[in-house]
């Protein structure tokens, strides 16, 4: 298990002082994506290997949104490795050691010139610590979108500030995106996020929102196709 400490700061914070829902998701990346220095054989695979992990989906439960200068611990812990793909938990906790977020999500091993599936090999896979599975809310990973009652929203144009270390939309920036087209005063109390066709700096995003009941659907598309999914309900 990896884990990193956090504060919720003001520039975490929404403006009635709770953590927000992207910064809590960029704490969840950060260990995510720090978790590899305590996996020195993968570390050492991916490097030989000129690869990378990316995040293909996740499934959020709340539990309670933390408010301004509370001290959080972030963990991650991997439950479950295949050559292609690989599946994790990751959960951010209060002071208390009572968990404030519980997720799931799998990742997909790519080759970083390419951009294709890449796989990982059975030695490396061995030298891995995998951990038991934790309890939470485990929903489909895939979202089926609606066939009807959609509506279209204006275009997002992905901007420099979009972007990260892997030349293309950071995950937590679609969800940002698709917060923004959420009634006023919409509580988020689950998420599940799809990400598909990487968009890259300059792209077109073509919101596409499906209101079912209780819950939203948010589709951003490039040219027709999804390129990322969030669910909010």
């Amino acid at each position: 298990m990896y884990s990193l400490r956090f504060k919720v700061t003001t520039s975490t914070c929404d403006s009635e002082g709770r953590l927000k829902l992207y910064s809590a998701l960029q704490m969840m990346q950060d260990c995510s994506e720090m978790w590899i220095d305590s996996e020195p054989g993968i570390q050492q695979f991916f490097a030989e290997q000129n690869m990378t992990q990316l995040l293909a989906s996740r499934v959020v439960e709340i539990v309670r949104i933390p408010s301004y200068k509370e001290e959080l611990t972030v963990t991650t812990s991997v439950y479950d490795m295949k050559p292609m793909f690989g599946f994790r938990n990751t959960f951010i906790y209060d002071a208390n050691g009572e968990p404030c977020y519980k997720t799931w999500s799998m990742g997909a091993f790519v080759d970083k010139s390419t951009g294709k599936l890449k796989r990982v090999s059975a030695d490396a896979i061995a030298s891995m610590n995998i951990e038991p599975q934790l309890e939470m809310n485990y929903g489909e990973r895939r979202i089926i979108l609606p066939k009807e009652g959609s509506r279209v929203c204006e275009p997002i144009t992905v901007l420099r500030a979009d972007i990260d270390y892997n030349k293309h939309v950071n995950n937590a920036n679609y969800v940002r995106m698709a917060m923004e087209l959420l009634p006023e005063g919409f509580e988020v109390k689950n998420l599940r996020l799809e990400y598909r066709i990487p968009a890259k700096l300059g792209d077109t995003l073509v919101p596409v929102v499906y209101s079912l009941g209780k819950t939203i659907v948010v589709s951003l598309n490039i040219k027709g196709e999804a390129s990322a999914i969030v669910e909010l309900g």
